[in-house]
């Protein structure tokens, strides 16, 4: 039997393009290790998440936009970041519910010539790797496993919440995150407060509590000895790679966790250079990690 086509459109957000470029270019390389065909998107709009607390119906339309165009492609979704992950099948799902509230939304998308039909699906990164390409096909790419690595995992908040909308994995208790990363060959260490929220999504409000967050939880990972931090949003990346030189400095600590996505983490394990994966672009550098390699 033919392997399944695997093709999406990649929905790469506002942040990831213009402050964690790395992450993108660590995710198309590894990607195209594994066969999966991305397609660009260019026409994408924001996902509507930071106007939702401030117009909720306003959102809906501006994620409905972006579903529209996957659904005019024939394509599936997917995201690399959680809250555009989490925004996207939310309102997806939800608008295939609610047919009050679909016609409402179409109503808005009418004046820009388009329509949201309910035929389109999204996923995060982390779900088309274990549930499309799948556990054996990644084993089959490890050249160089990271047994001398260990690290600290942090899964986020919307990619695994709400449970109503994300079934792949349990938000009290994520492994999907820890079954990736152990197939590079990397041990996953538990710590205190695993679960808990960067911080970053208030950082725009107020700076100190989640500096005070995301302290909280750096020094729990360095209570393990982690070699590592991972993630898989461009956030919650931000919160501990960018701004723990700062957080450092304010508490007058030192960590020196080097923050890595995901896939610079597999690409490593694929026997892909530092520089491949943009290691470079990290603030916290993993110079040191990768002497263990």
């Amino acid at each position: 039997m033919a392997e399944q086509e695997l093709k999406y459109l990649l929905f790469l957000g506002c942040v990831i393009p213009y402050r964690v470029s790395s992450y993108e270019v660590s995710t198309r390389k590894v990607l195209d290790r594994l066969g999966v065909e991305l397609v660009e998107m260019p026409e994408f709009i924001c996902c509507g998440l930071p106007l939702d607390p401030v117009n909720h119906e306003m959102m809906l339309a501006l994620a409905a936009r972006n579903l529209s165009l996957a659904e005019q492609q024939n394509l599936p979704i997917m995201a690399l970041c959680n809250g555009c992950f989490g925004v996207l099948n939310h309102v997806n799902k939800g608008l295939k519910e609610d047919k009050k509230l679909r016609e409402k939304v179409n109503e808005h998308l009418k004046e820009i010539g388009t329509e949201f039909k309910g035929t389109t699906t999204v996923k995060h990164l982390i779900h088309v790797l274990a549930e499309d390409v799948g556990f054996e096909k990644i084993k089959e790419t490890i050249k160089k496993p990271l047994n001398p690595l260990k690290v600290a995992v942090h899964t986020g908040c919307h990619v695994t919440r709400p449970s109503k909308y994300v079934s792949s994995d349990d938000p009290e208790n994520p492994t999907l995150l820890k079954k990736l990363i152990r197939l590079t060959g990397a041990e996953t260490l538990d710590y205190m407060d695993e679960n808990e929220c960067c911080g970053n999504p208030i950082i725009g409000v107020n700076s100190e509590i989640p500096l005070q967050l995301a302290r909280h939880k750096l020094g729990n990972i360095k209570a393990v000895k982690a070699h590592a931090l991972i993630t898989v949003c461009p956030f919650c990346h931000m919160m501990y790679d960018l701004h723990q030189p700062r957080i450092e400095r304010a508490f007058n600590e030192k960590y020196g966790i080097p923050v890595l996505h995901y896939p610079q983490l597999l690409g490593l394990a694929m026997g892909m250079s530092h520089e491949e994966l943009a290691l470079k672009d990290l603030r916290v550098k993993a110079s040191e990690l990768l002497t263990l390699l």
